[in-house]
């Protein structure tokens, strides 16, 4: 089975609220069998995130040692950056064994052919974020915040990541459909499933033989994409949790 999640944006909340988001995020991933499974993590899984060489946020640390005991028992995680945790450094590769892929990402599942990508920078004409993207990502610029003091430069990063979502929203919610004939050019290219987040809003439609997911967010309602290897479904995490 492929399990697909995006959008979480953990932190975004005060700290009582982060624990039950938190808390449900560790029921669902407790649900996942170990034998067999994928995890694709389509971004932004933290609202913020910057590691330094000996520094993670600490606020995240009961998700993280739970990705290290699934990838420790065979569950192999993919995990793409969003526009709000691009700030990796070595910590999961290093630590975990999990490579963060800084692009979009090809794969076959079960024979089927798979475009995933988070999203950012396909909406259309904006080309200011494609400018912003490659300098906040630039290896020279990050090494020059590691040198601010980690208690700094992670409550800058939260406060950034909050600041930037009014932009954000006002673009996806004009250009929605952008990444629908993203998705569409790609199904033409050949890919059976495009699997996208970003946008926030949860999206399935069919298009010549083909089919564009967009995963919503967990700011809204949690949903998680399955794979079975013939069918893909959106379901609602509260459901998966209650059902196993």
């Amino acid at each position: 089975m492929v399990y697909f999640i995006s959008d979480l944006h953990l932190g975004y909340y005060n700290r009582a609220t982060e624990k039950e988001r938190q808390e449900l995020l560790l029921a669902f991933l407790n649900t996942l069998p170990v034998s067999g499974t994928t995890l694709v993590i389509v971004g932004d899984l933290f609202d913020y995130w910057f590691d330094y060489k000996y520094v993670i946020p600490k606020d995240f640390l009961r998700v993280v040692a739970k990705l290290m005991d699934l990838k420790d028992n065979g569950v192999e995680i993919i995990y793409l950056m969003g526009n709000h945790d691009f700030g990796h450094y070595r910590f999961f590769p290093k630590e975990l064994g999990i490579e963060v892929i800084p692009d979009d990402f090809r794969a076959t599942f079960y024979g089927k052919k798979f475009y995933i990508s988070h999203g950012d920078g396909k909406i259309a004409n904006d080309k200011g974020y494609l400018i912003l993207k490659k300098f906040l990502r630039n290896s020279f610029v990050q090494s020059l915040f590691r040198l601010i003091h980690p208690d700094i430069g992670i409550r800058i990063a939260s406060g950034s990541s909050k600041k930037s979502r009014t932009y954000t929203t006002r673009r996806q919610m004009k250009d929605f459909d952008s990444l629908f004939d993203f998705a569409k050019k790609k199904i033409d290219e050949g890919f059976d499933f495009v699997v996208m987040g970003h946008t926030h809003k949860a999206d399935f439609k069919q298009y010549n033989g083909g089919v564009y997911v967009n995963l919503g967010s967990w700011l809204d309602t949690p949903l998680c994409g399955i794979f079975d290897g013939s069918n893909f479904e959106l379901v609602e995490v509260e459901k998966i949790i209650k059902n196993k």
